[in-house]
């Protein structure tokens, strides 16, 4: 069995990359070929841009890929969703595709663009969006620097942004969110009715998702005296359930527990304060829930 997944090309590459190796896929590229290298002798990778993975996989040249929900719906592609995978090229978060106006301009809301220009890469879904709030408006395609045609190019513009900072530096203002969007890992119809590549699949979603669920966490050991195991456990953020263990001492016993990186350097004085001894701070790669 040969399972054929599409990795997506250009903005994503390297999140994706990163991802799977927390998940425990090494995955080699290279630019010179569209076909990377991985450890996993049941998987084919191939190098596909997002907007086009939808396509591939709907079509069965590609068993699975990761693309964004924004572009399986402007493709309208019927494929499975295997998986809601919350990480963009920046962040580990969702992205949103916006609809942005000139700072100077007069713009407020979607209304105020009936009858303007607005550039986008998103047209299908930027047209069922003003459709949405009956303004009809002429939606050209955006081949790239999408940011910079208001207002000589374009009156506005649907464009995908993490943080705004490059709307803000082109000095244009969000006035909606037209949709939020996040990777997906998804799977053509046929492929997920495969019983070995559909079991696959789970197995790599499992494996993704703890990768996910690891990220800002930091696993923490550390040995305690019975008589301090209190206060140490009233140091520890509250609803969190560390595992306590015996030593070979019965007096001394062993605390693991899984706390947010942004946590720790505040916790563990506090720790060796109540009694904490040989306290140990260790990376995670994966949480399975």
């Amino acid at each position: 069995m040969k399972l054929k997944l599409g990795i997506p090309k250009g903005s994503l590459e390297n999140a994706t990359v990163d991802l799977f190796r927390r998940a425990g896929y090494v995955i080699t590229t290279s630019s010179r070929s569209y076909f990377p290298g991985i450890d996993d002798p049941e998987i084919e990778c191939m190098l596909i841009r997002a907007q086009e993975m939808a396509r591939y996989v709907e079509d069965g040249i590609l068993d699975a890929g990761l693309t964004g929900r924004d572009w399986i719906e402007e493709n309208g592609a019927q494929v499975v969703a295997v998986a809601d995978l919350i990480y963009a090229k920046q962040s580990f978060g969702k992205v949103r595709w916006v609809l942005a106006v000139p700072e100077a301009s007069q713009f407020l809301s979607v209304k105020d663009l009936q009858g303007k220009i607005i550039a986008t890469e998103l047209v299908e879904t930027t047209r069922r969006y003003l459709a949405g709030h009956g303004v009809t408006a002429k939606v050209e395609f955006s081949w790239g620097a999408t940011e910079v045609k208001p207002p000589v190019l374009a009156d506005a513009i649907v464009e995908v942004t993490e943080t705004g900072s490059s709307l803000r530096a082109n000095k244009l203002k969000i006035i909606d969110t037209v949709m939020e969007s996040n990777t997906q890992l998804i799977a053509n119809r046929d492929s997920w009715e495969d019983a070995a590549k559909r079991r696959k699949l789970e197995d790599m979603k499992m494996l993704l998702e703890g990768a996910i669920n690891a990220l800002g966490k930091v696993g923490l050991m550390l040995n305690v005296h019975r008589d301090n195991l209190k206060g140490v456990l009233a140091v520890l953020p509250a609803l969190k359930r560390p595992t306590i263990s015996q030593l070979s001492d019965e007096e001394w016993l062993a605390v693991n527990t899984i706390l947010d990186e942004s946590t720790v350097r505040d916790i563990i004085p506090r720790l060796k304060q109540a009694g904490g001894q040989g306290i140990v701070e260790y990376p995670l790669n994966k949480i399975v829930l």
